[in-house]
């Protein structure tokens, strides 16, 4: 009865999550160390601290936050920027992008590439963001967008393929 062990498929369900984990710590590690930089690897700074509470919440191994907080100090960390792209999806919902990017030139091909594969574009700068208020570090929508249910899968999948983008550190909507 081959492919039906118990290993085989520990080794499955493991692999798939360790994957899941390694893009998670890799976005905070990105944030950390652009925070690091920042601030110039205090780690008693607010921000920072949160940056690092966050990392900690998602059982983020304390090495590896020492070592990004280490990286974001060293002469040879290169710029990383802040970045905000908007873009209209399926069903004419607003989509809001928030990365941390060491090329905005590659960043934006890609994110306008992956756009466009799914029936969705880039708007012009505040054409989206006027559908949002900002709380605390998250987006909240200030209007929604009643979405049909082809364009709601349309739109999840078209999330969950930005949110695979090293890049991308969120992804807002105000599709419902």
């Amino acid at each position: 009865m081959s492919g039906h062990s118990k290993w085989s498929q520990i080794k499955r369900q493991k692999g798939s999550e360790d994957a899941k984990r390694s893009k998670v710590f890799a976005k905070l590690a990105r944030a950390i160390s652009q925070e690091s930089k920042r601030v110039k690897g205090d780690i008693s700074s607010p921000t920072l601290r949160v940056m690092i509470d966050k990392a900690k919440k998602e059982n983020m191994p304390k090495d590896t936050i020492e070592r990004a907080v280490k990286k974001g100090t060293s002469a040879d960390m290169g710029e990383l920027f802040e970045v905000m792209y908007e873009a209209y999806g399926p069903g004419g919902s607003a989509i809001l992008i928030e990365g941390l990017t060491d090329s905005k030139n590659r960043s934006a091909a890609e994110i306008k590439h992956l756009l466009s594969l799914h029936d969705a574009s880039f708007a012009s700068q505040g054409a989206a963001a006027w559908a949002f208020k900002k709380e605390g570090e998250e987006w909240v929508p200030q209007t929604t967008v009643p979405l049909s249910d082809e364009d709601g899968n349309k739109l999840s999948v078209l999330i969950e393929e930005l949110e695979e983008r090293d890049d991308v550190q969120g992804v807002y909507t105000n599709g419902n």
